[in-house]
């Protein structure tokens, strides 16, 4: 494989030595705060470019501004540039389509990696794990010969019952940028291009074509925005996908504010905006007001409305030639930026490779987190276990494939069922049972396509056999293992979830295989949070894993066997009941035409936390195999400079007898406010890599300006001089050590 080209910015770069019990060792790399930075457009192609746009016709260059195929934009043959090749990737690249229509082009060769869904890279909280994602997907698509991949989807999490929130990562912009960007670099190492979506301000599916978001500034410039400005300004992403929806009354793909001023006026953005499938409402203001590439599928190509309507237009002289060659420019410098054009030696690439399936491992591995875990329940003891109940749809459930979003058509999924029976002693018997359907009123089965505000309508009755089945396995069987949650054609982009409600009857069945085998775990499958208080409270050990990746039932046996120690934290507050969450309480979610953001910056934990509001779980959660004590936690300072950055450091000692990973996580509060604020932002992590009964010492370095709030009347980036607590904890709730700070 590639090298993995690691950069350490300057600002960030520093050393951390770990010291461990009774013995200085040297450099340990999971101690060690990684900062990534990629590669800035080139000027160097710049004559070149212009000589090649002097010779193109009007139509040619028209041409290159709108969708040819399903997945391409135009090339001009006769010039020796390409087409522009794109392809869907959140969970890797997807299986080629035709040229045409949405049907599969029946190729034996376009498998690939399955990889885990955001939400799964998210939860493992390891920069590192980002940039293996993006290089390990950027070899699949050179393998492909594929030029821009319609990923990373970094849109916050503002409702738990968004369709997409299995893609989109987390509730919280510090994260999301902290995640974002390593997996643009390392994609974009690879000679392809990220296309960063969805910008901005597209948080639900309800509505997604035309609702108008309103959202004031000081929220949209601290919630909404912070993760794009990151993976422009420091990942470098070479395209961005403008949204479905309308901002402050303007389709986001013709929005001048956000196009034009903040994207490339104020961030300096270089690269080119391609349109989400269908998203394009006008012509001559589209491309006027930033919109490079018009994308989309329900009519032919020539009818776009940058195809054959802007040659009229330029020919009707309502847009000059000049603006036209401008877009073209942008798309030429992308071309050469990734070496489709240019001569220059550009990656290979491979696909469905081992070591890509063990890229998919690890991340899985890192991403599943052990919400409960009473009386040590697991990992799970085999002396004397003899047989174990397997149940639920969802421990033979494929995930690559399904819903309406893009899937992947791989070689290997290994299902739960599959891990188990790989990771199992032969001694051991495996009872399987089914337990509940996958069922759906066809009449209400959720209109995908044409958004709705209700996704689709389950069957939540419980199949009498198949219970029967279930309690059976579950009674004849030492342990119980029930396999609940969701899944892709549950959990899918076009529509919203109705409520978080586990579906299909689970929860019943749960409770009937708790009344007969009081020695039952339950492993969720799913993407985003349901309403599992009752679940909670009567189970001894509760695990969360993802849409997990070709290797994901692999990677939940290891867990429960005990051969990876759980080091996930959950990216997103799982809240009690839906009315608890700051979209629902505020009712300011779904909207109809419009939707107003009633919760402002008070997003996620941010709301839970400044209306002590208790969740069922909290932002940053996770148990481990393994206890932790965070002790000798101080700044290097008592006061900084707005210009300065706090270093942090925090002796991490693993008091259990396991190995395992910890997330130090950092969050910052201001009390005495000039403006409101939330009660705690996170600033700061680092994941931790600590041996049973040693200790790592780590450095978590916050420059001053994270602390800066937007003041919207004065249009910019404030820090508010006086009094700081950064709290050290190893979650949003759990707070082990304070310190006080001062900024001048």
């Amino acid at each position: 494989m590639k090298n993995k080209i690691l950069r350490l910015s300057a600002l960030m770069a520093f050393v951390v030595f770990t010291s461990c019990k009774n013995n200085a060792q040297g450099l340990d790399a999971d101690s060690v705060q990684k900062e990534y930075t990629g590669k800035e457009i080139s000027s160097e192609f710049d004559t070149e470019i212009d000589k090649l746009v002097a010779r193109m016709t009007l139509e040619e260059k028209i041409g290159m501004l709108h969708g040819n195929s399903m997945f391409t934009s135009g090339g001009v043959k006769r010039l020796g540039i390409p087409e522009l090749k794109m392809a869907d990737g959140p969970l890797g690249v997807r299986e080629e389509i035709s040229r045409d229509s949405w049907a599969p082009a029946g190729l034996t060769n376009d498998f690939a990696t399955y990889y885990p869904a955001a939400g799964a890279l998210a939860a493992t909280w390891n920069t590192e794990m980002a940039y293996t994602f993006g290089n390990s997907v950027g070899q699949e698509m050179r393998a492909r010969d594929k030029d821009m991949l319609l990923s990373p989807a970094i849109n916050i999490v503002r409702t738990p019952l968004g369709g997409r929130t299995y893609e989109y990562m987390t509730e919280d912009p510090f994260l999301n940028k902290k995640m974002a960007v390593p997996m643009v670099v390392g994609l974009q190492d690879n000679d392809v291009m990220a296309c960063v979506k969805h910008f901005a301000a597209n948080n639900q599916e309800t509505n997604r074509d035309f609702v108008d978001v309103q959202i004031d500034e000081r929220t949209l410039r601290e919630i909404y925005l912070p993760a794009f400005e990151a993976a422009v300004k420091e990942g470098k992403a070479y395209s961005i996908m403008g949204a479905y929806n309308k901002f402050r009354g303007e389709y986001l793909c013709e929005n001048d504010y956000m196009l034009n001023k903040i994207l490339r006026d104020e961030w300096g953005f270089k690269g080119v905006v391609v349109s989400d499938w269908a998203a394009v409402h006008s012509t001559v203001k589209s491309l006027q007001n930033g919109l490079d590439i018009e994308m989309g599928t329900p009519k032919p190509f020539n009818e776009f409305f940058l195809a054959d309507k802007l040659i009229a237009a330029a020919k009707n002289k309502e847009i000059s030639e000049a603006e036209i060659d401008k877009h073209v420019k942008r798309i030429l410098r992308t071309l050469f930026q990734v070496k489709a054009m240019g001569g220059k030696d550009r990656v290979k690439g491979s696909i469905s490779t081992e070591a890509h399936y063990q890229d998919a491992y690890k991340i899985a591995a890192e991403a599943v987190v052990l919400l409960k875990n009473e009386n040590n329940a697991l990992p799970l003891k085999l002396d004397g276990v003899k047989s174990i109940a397997v149940i639920g749809n969802n421990a033979t459930k494929k995930n690559a494939l399904g819903g309406f979003g893009a899937g992947v058509k791989t070689k290997r999924e290994i299902t739960p069922l599959e891990g188990l029976k790989n990771r199992l002693p032969s001694s051991v018997t495996i009872n399987y049972a089914e337990g509940y359907l996958e069922r759906y009123e066809e009449k209400n089965k959720g209109n995908l396509g044409n958004i709705t505000s209700n996704g689709p309508v389950t069957i939540d009755q419980l199949d009498p056999a198949k219970l029967q089945e279930a309690i059976e396995a579950a009674k004849k069987s030492d342990v119980a293992i029930v396999l609940a949650g969701s899944n892709r054609d549950y959990e899918t982009e076009a529509s919203d979830r109705r409520n978080l409600k586990l579906p299909f009857g689970q929860e019943e069945l749960i409770k009937k295989v708790q009344a007969v085998n009081p020695k039952t775990i339950v492993v969720f499958v799913a993407g985003a949070p349901f309403e599992i208080e009752d679940i909670s409270q009567k189970t001894s050990a509760l695990v969360w894993t993802w849409f997990n990746g070709s290797e994901g039932g692999n990677a939940i046996a290891d867990v429960l066997l005990g051969k990876i120690n759980p080091s996930g934290k959950l990216p997103w507050t799982m809240p009690k009941k839906l009315m608890d969450s700051p979209a629902h309480a505020t009712n300011s979610f779904p909207g109809d035409k419009a939707v107003k953001y009633a919760e402002g910056i008070l997003v996620g934990y941010r709301w839970f936390d400044t209306k002590k509001i208790e969740p069922l779980y909290p932002f940053g959660y996770g148990l481990s195999y393994t206890s932790f004590a965070f002790e000798n936690a101080k700044a290097d300072k008592e006061s900084y400079a707005s210009n300065e950055t706090i270093s942090v450091s925090v002796e991490v000692k693993n008091t259990g007898k396991t190995d395992g990973k910890e997330v130090v996580q950092l969050y910052a509060s201001k009390s005495n406010s000039k403006v409101a604020r939330a009660e705690k932002e996170l600033k700061g992590f680092v994941k931790t890599l600590v041996k049973s009964g040693d200790s790592n010492t780590v450095i978590i370095k916050v420059p001053v300006k994270e602390l800066a709030y937007y003041d919207a009347a004065a249009k910019k980036w404030t820090v508010e001089p006086g009094k700081y607590i950064l709290k050290i904890g190893n979650s949003s709730r759990d707070i082990k050590k304070e310190i006080v700070i001062t900024i001048k």
